[in-house]
């Protein structure tokens, strides 16, 4: 499938949105309802996932590192 523009490709991306999720068949205001509560939805999980990921991941790893017999933070401390 050969597009001429980038406007034709988001065009065809956007009109491949509107079938898969089914709102095509929508009112435009109700499109726009729908469009802006997912928007906010994933605003929302991009935001959650920048905060909170990190910090699981680092208690993960120092909780994998004590159960697999890495060193402790206070050990390294008493090394240095």
């Amino acid at each position: 499938m050969a597009f001429k523009t980038l406007t034709e490709y988001l065009a065809w991306l956007y009109y491949q949105y509107l079938l898969c999720t089914g709102i095509y068949v929508l009112e435009p205001w109700e499109k726009s309802i729908f469009n802006s509560i997912l928007l906010l939805v994933m605003a929302m999980v991009a935001y959650t996932s920048y905060v909170f990921v990190p910090i699981h991941v680092r208690l993960a790893l120092q909780f994998f590192s004590g159960v697999f017999g890495g060193q402790t933070e206070s050990a390294v401390t008493l090394m240095s």
